[in-house]
């Protein structure tokens, strides 16, 4: 029998393997364990602390070990399809340019928060690639691929689980994407003598961290959304 590997050293968490504690995961993601060509690690965590900044400063894990999952939504020939971005956490995906060229959509954004609970199964902020709707596109960055070993989130705000980057490439709906997650752009420094103004929508969090909101393109994918979305 081929022994189990030794458990991952990451910050000051204590990682078993993901199967011993399916209590701890959402079920889409527990029921999809069994098919990952590599093993999965899990530590549980406080649910107030999952979101990327507040968990690497309380539990030591470095920011480069993580990576973000972000929840899509794509307009194309009239119908909305969701889909999932892996990023490095340091990075954001690029949504409205490569995202967008890669799934030939006409419009791009983050998905609505109740939608990608609804359809993922997965709580808000806990959303993670393994278990997604075999329908969505993953696309990962290679850097996220490259790693030995990448935090990301367990479906639930609870835990969070570390595999390899080979793992993730090697999910059924996976797609690398060179050039997907970008380095936050640094503003221009201010103009002598005046203030600094900061665009409305250069913050660099993930997905499940951004606070609800019903922009323009939020509200169409809403009214536009099957029936069997829900309702506001």
């Amino acid at each position: 029998m081929t022994p189990h590997p030794a458990a991952p050293q990451l910050g000051s968490l204590t990682w078993i393997p993901a199967t011993d504690r399916p209590d701890l995961l959402a079920a889409p993601v527990a029921a999809a364990l069994g098919a990952l060509t590599g093993p999965a690690w899990l530590a549980e965590i406080d649910d107030e602390l999952a979101d990327t900044a507040a968990f690497t400063e309380a539990y030591g894990v470095p920011m480069e070990s993580s990576a973000n999952c972000v929840v899509v939504a794509a307009r194309r020939a009239g119908q909305t399809m969701l889909a999932a971005c892996l990023v490095p956490a340091a990075t954001r995906a690029d949504v409205n340019g490569l995202v967008r060229r890669h799934l030939g959509a006409r419009k791009a954004s983050f998905a609505p928060q109740d939608v990608a609970v609804a359809e993922s199964g997965m709580a808000y902020g806990g959303i993670t690639p393994i278990g997604l709707p075999p329908s969505w596109p993953v696309l990962v960055d290679p850097a996220v691929v490259a790693a030995d070993l990448v935090v990301i989130g367990s479906g639930t705000r609870g835990s969070k689980l570390a595999v390899a980057g080979a793992v993730l490439a090697a999910l059924p709906s996976a797609v690398v994407l060179e050039g997907l997650g970008r380095l936050p752009v640094e503003p221009p420094p201010p103009a002598a003598g005046g203030p600094l103004e900061r665009a409305p929508d250069d913050r660099d969090v993930g997905w499940g961290e951004r606070p609800e909101e019903r922009a323009g393109d939020d509200r169409r994918y809403l009214e536009d959304r099957p029936p069997h979305w829900g309702s506001d």
